[in-house]
């Protein structure tokens, strides 16, 4: 195992290599955050590597979410039905909504121009990082991997494009409440009926409050998963640039066919 231990030494890392995933700070666009965290309070702050609080604001808009309705008031509106739409809101739950879900864009909005300076400041500063860890229970180590193919695994199911990349704790999370949601949605019981041409009464299995989750769902696991590949290859070239500058390039090399030394 890499030994590597955090001093102070060195006020800020770009990088943190465990046995449970890699988190690295990187340049953000707080735009795309906070459309995120629009989209599903804690998806932003999921981006950012913060997890207890992009977790808590998961957990809170599915709790929040299904006691008001809301899901289900927006398949009304959409279809037009608005008088049944606020018929099944729960005014109670809403107006509970609604300052946390503020406070979740402006929050992932925030914090990602704050880490953006961060990232520039150790950027410069340049600190060792490690670039390795082995465990009772796993290995993690930077590489380079294909962000098509964390993509695709992504699509196909959520989570298994975090697996691919080692982003172990955010993989788990996502498998977990995507079974959730198909579960409770009754999608693939629809599906099965829709194979048997049965169109009429798949689309009455279908549970609309539960369905709306699933499209943001399978689409931050696919745009998590290819940002964070992509910044993995980037961080995996960037530590062996260092590596290679430390290591020979202050040494002179002799080329055939040359008289002359070339460092």
């Amino acid at each position: 195992m890499q030994n590597f231990t955090p001093t102070n030494k060195e006020r800020r890392f770009k990088a943190y290599v465990s046995t449970i995933g890699t988190t690295q700070l990187h340049l953000r666009n707080p735009y795309i955050i906070a459309w995120w965290s629009a989209a599903f309070p804690g998806f932003g702050h999921l981006l950012l590597s913060k997890y207890l609080r992009g977790y808590a604001l998961f957990m809170w808009e599915i709790l929040i979410n299904n006691m008001s309705n809301l899901n289900l008031a927006m398949m009304y509106s959409f279809t037009g039905k608005i008088d049944l739409a606020k018929d099944v809101l729960e005014p109670r739950w809403m107006l509970l909504y609604i300052p946390v879900y503020l406070f979740s864009i402006w929050d992932s909005y925030r914090t990602a121009v704050d880490m953006n300076k961060v990232y520039m400041l150790a950027e410069r500063e340049n600190a060792e990082f490690n670039t390795y860890a082995i465990g009772a229970a796993e290995i993690n180590y930077l590489d380079k991997r294909r962000p098509l193919m964390a993509v695709l695994w992504s699509l196909l199911t959520p989570g298994l494009g975090q697996l691919y990349i080692h982003r172990v704790i955010t993989a788990v999370f996502t498998m977990i409440f995507m079974i959730v949601f198909v579960y409770f949605s009754n999608i693939l019981l629809a599906i099965h009926y829709l194979f048997l041409g049965n169109i009429s009464y798949a689309t009455q299995q279908l549970d609309p409050q539960w369905l709306l989750f699933i499209p943001s769902h399978v689409g931050f696991s696919m745009y998590d998963s290819y940002v964070n590949t992509v910044e993995n290859n980037k961080l995996f070239e960037c530590e062996q640039r260092k590596f290679l500058r430390k290591k020979y390039q202050q040494h002179k090399v002799k080329l055939s066919g040359f008289s002359d030394e070339v460092t």
